[in-house]
């Protein structure tokens, strides 16, 4: 079956609007066209591509925006420590978390102890 490139772009627009869409792969599942078909249309970096892209992020940002902002208005412990988590710098991040590990060596080398494999307990005396 042929598909109308614009007239499919144009649906993919509407269907990103009207159901906040975020991702690519909820994209065409709206469409008449199949995934095969759509890929095709609009392969990664195309101009019709990038519109719909810019579009669902509009979508994550504004949802992310409202989600804080409930969050903030929020009473729980649960909901403010969940925006905290979400604006807090690393230092605080690590504070909160308690079980933090750092698996970096702040800069200094890491000393390779060396390791001896013996065929036989002999060989190491």
């Amino acid at each position: 079956m042929a598909y109308d490139k614009q007239k499919i772009f144009e649906q993919a627009k509407e269907a990103i609007t009207k159901n906040n869409l975020f991702f690519v792969n909820d994209v065409w599942a709206w469409l008449p066209c199949g995934r095969s078909w759509f890929y095709d249309a609009y392969p990664d970096g195309s101009d019709e591509l990038d519109s719909m892209k810019e579009m669902l992020e509009q979508n994550k940002m504004r949802t992310k925006s409202a989600i804080r902002a409930k969050l903030f208005k929020g009473e729980k412990a649960a909901e403010l420590l969940s925006l905290y988590r979400l604006i807090c710098t690393n230092e605080e991040r690590q504070m909160l978390n308690q079980q933090y590990i750092d698996h970096t060596t702040k800069g200094n080398e890491i000393n390779n102890i060396p390791v001896f494999i013996f065929k036989d307990l002999n060989e190491a005396q």
